[in-house]
């Protein structure tokens, strides 16, 4: 499988890693920093997971529209649409979506305001490619890879997890 890079205007760009055969769970990297977004999905790709990739909040919304994800990794600090923004179009299209969210500061005071936000898992930066594994397994391992589904909103159908973010 290939691992497609969303750009800002909705495009979409095969790129050059392949996934392992037999991937099951399919994984959406956001992350304005091309080196850490590569890195971030050539890892998770190594480990067996199909991984789309975008590159702000936008491309990564137009994503989450477009296909089904067992996991968000997104940064806090994106253009055009912040990870926590990203989140709250989530929680109001009743997407659910065990999300990590992979950042140096921590947004406590979002978390305050939005109690619906405070089931993200934190990854705090600077982090090893041993903790980012670890923590994508443990948590689908947790949610049991809890699919997004975007419907029409007689259709939308809300899941609850123990880890990740409940929609």
């Amino acid at each position: 499988m290939t691992v497609n890079v969303f750009m800002p205007a909705g495009e979409t760009i095969g790129g050059k890693l392949q996934s392992q055969p037999g991937s099951i769970h399919r994984i959406l990297v956001v992350e304005e920093a091309e080196d850490i977004r590569q890195l971030n999905a050539e890892v998770l790709v190594d480990a067996g997971y199909h991984v789309d990739a975008a590159e702000d909040g936008l491309a990564a919304w137009a994503a989450l529209q477009l296909h089904r994800y067992d996991l968000l990794l997104t940064d806090q600090f994106l253009p055009k649409v912040s990870g926590v923004q990203l989140l709250k179009k989530l929680h109001t299209a009743r997407m659910t979506l065990p999300v990590i969210m992979a950042t140096d500061i921590l947004p406590t005071w979002e978390f305050a305001l939005h109690p619906f936000l405070q089931a993200v898992t934190m990854l705090r930066r600077p982090y090893t490619i041993e903790k980012l594994v670890g923590l994508v397994k443990s948590v689908l391992l947790t949610t049991g890879g809890i699919q997004t589904e975007m419907a029409s909103p007689s259709n939308r159908q809300s899941h609850t997890a123990s880890v990740g973010l409940r929609l």
